[in-house]
């Protein structure tokens, strides 16, 4: 299975077709967004393009290979007008041997795991900020954001194949990768 991973698209209309547009070039089999889908939230300015509207409609385009977990800045009302789920506080994906446990980061996150004994990866997005870091016993990794990038970091995602993560930039297409074995990218 290829799987991209994405988060914090806070509404924005340009880089959720950008993203779309590297979901279908990346000939990926599923989208795992991280949460933070279409509000900016208070602490961020309008992200370039804001239209949740749009996002809304190119999403539920997609809503049969969407998996999605909620965010901080996800409602109740958003699950309304999106076709697929949102409001799950975390999910699991097993593949090839590894197990995945993917969650917003505001409430589990590198500095407070889940309490569900063995994990491989813990996804998080939330910050912003992309990372990859081995813990020994799991490896932390955040897609950064779609929209709204910060410390200086790209407009990204993470392609998952075959035990490989590899992070994307959606402007550049600046590549990044973390195998097992590997650290910080």
């Amino acid at each position: 299975m290829k799987l991209v991973v994405a988060s914090d698209i806070h509404g924005s209309g340009y880089y959720c077709k950008m993203l779309m547009d590297a979901f279908d070039a990346e000939r990926a089999d599923r989208l795992l967004l991280l949460g933070d889908i279409l509000y900016h939230g208070p602490r961020n300015d309008l992200p370039q393009e804001y239209g949740p509207k749009m996002v809304i409609r190119l999403l539920n385009e997609r809503k049969d290979v969407i998996m999605c977990v909620r965010g901080n800045c996800d409602a109740e009302v958003d699950q309304m007008v999106l076709d697929f789920p949102i409001m799950a506080e975390y999910c699991m994906v097993e593949e090839d041997g590894l197990t995945m446990f993917a969650t917003h980061g505001h409430h589990y996150n590198e500095s407070h795991l889940p309490p569900l004994g063995h994990i491989d990866v813990l996804f998080n997005g939330h910050t912003h900020v992309p990372k990859c870091v081995s813990h020994g016993n799991y490896y932390y990794m955040n897609p950064g954001s779609v929209s709204l990038p910060k410390e200086g970091s790209h407009h990204g995602y993470i392609v998952y194949e075959n035990r490989t993560f590899t992070w994307k930039d959606l402007e550049r297409n600046v590549v990044h990768t973390c195998s097992i074995g590997t650290e910080n990218t």
